[in-house]
């Protein structure tokens, strides 16, 4: 539950962003934010006169109380209650296909952390996002247990259909539905009773023309989208609108997107990031990566400042790789000058 020190201290553009409905709240109690968005609630309530006050019958410890309890029922009625936040994710060790113990004891995961998953296919990367999506308490094949926020996580994780813990963004994405982009979202959108609904939909559009190779906009139908434009929108509308709190991105090298701000984009709204990849840029950009290896999670690796700093060169290499498949895109030549 939010208490009032969240609300004496937070900026009311924080406190609107995190619960966009105590909009109605202000409207209710004619409270006109504008030009104080960067003002605590405290600092807005206190800058009235004590004419005004008398006037206008302002009762600002009503108005704190009141806001407090709004949010709370508004919290408790969407079934997302401030607990439900997820800040880390711990794994703990089971076993492998043969049985054998997994050569670690726990991994524990930040919220704003990117994790790479690496190894042979059919090694059992789909199995450790199934026990994770699952809470697993030690009752999957694994053996492996679960911890949320390093406690054994409530059961509204695994039944939950409004609550999920994982979201999923696989390498192909279809759509099948005749919608353009702003009803597929103003669909999402009011599934989450967004109060901000257009705000919202202008930032996921922008974020994910931000991370697709060719623009497009909120007439277009969904279904005429190509593979990296519906995978950024996906990313943009994950990031941005899905309350998953981990997100799992199946080989993010073949997306046709720009991968490295769509990972960015996904950690500046505190997700916690798990990356299947076979691209060493991606590997590398990870805070640490998980080795999978006969159904077991064989090593955790910390990424070493030596392999931030080989990630400098590969960018490099990367870049050419990048700049000559938009040559080939545009029917142009390729010479020797990408190497120079």
């Amino acid at each position: 539950m939010i208490n009032r020190y969240i609300i004496e201290t937070s900026k009311i553009k924080d406190l609107i962003a995190e619960y966009p409905f105590i909009i109605n709240f202000f409207t209710e109690n004619k409270i006109e934010t504008k030009g104080f968005e960067e003002k605590t609630y405290i600092e807005y309530l206190d800058h009235f006169t004590e004419e005004e006050i008398e006037d206008w019958a302002i009762d600002k410890e009503k108005l704190i109380e009141g806001l407090e309890v709004y949010i709370n029922q508004m919290l408790e009625f969407l079934g997302v209650k401030e607990e439900n936040i997820v800040n880390s994710l711990t794994i703990i060790a089971g076993f492998n296909k043969s049985g054998e113990a997994e050569n670690f004891e726990q991994i524990k995961i930040n919220k704003s952390e990117i994790v790479s998953i690496v190894g042979p296919t059919g090694s059992g990367k789909s199995r450790l996002l199934a026990d994770i999506e699952f809470t697993a308490q030690k009752d999957t094949p694994t053996g492996r247990s679960i911890l949320i926020n390093e406690e054994v996580p409530d059961k509204k994780w695994r039944f939950s259909s409004g609550n999920k813990l994982v979201a999923q963004l696989s390498q192909n994405m279809n759509f099948i539905m005749d919608l353009t982009v702003r009803e597929f979202l103003e669909l999402h959108a009011k599934s989450r009773l967004v109060e901000n609904e257009e705000e919202v939909i202008g930032r996921i559009i922008e974020a994910a023309n931000n991370l697709a190779g060719e623009k497009f906009n909120l007439d277009t139908h969904i279904t005429s989208l190509s593979g990296g434009q519906s995978r950024a929108l996906m990313i943009a509308d994950t990031a941005i609108l899905s309350r998953s709190p981990i997100v799992l991105i199946d080989e993010i090298e073949n997306a046709g997107i720009d991968r490295k701000k769509a990972l960015g984009l996904l950690v500046s709204e505190e997700k916690i990031v798990l990356m299947a990849t076979h691209d060493p840029n991606l590997a590398l950009i990870a805070d640490k990566r998980i080795v999978i290896k006969n159904g077991g999670i064989h090593k955790v690796i910390e990424t070493s400042p030596e392999e931030k700093e080989m990630l400098v060169e590969l960018a490099k290499m990367d870049n050419i790789i990048q700049n000559m498949r938009n040559k080939l895109r545009l029917g142009e030549n390729i010479d020797k000058s990408f190497f120079e």
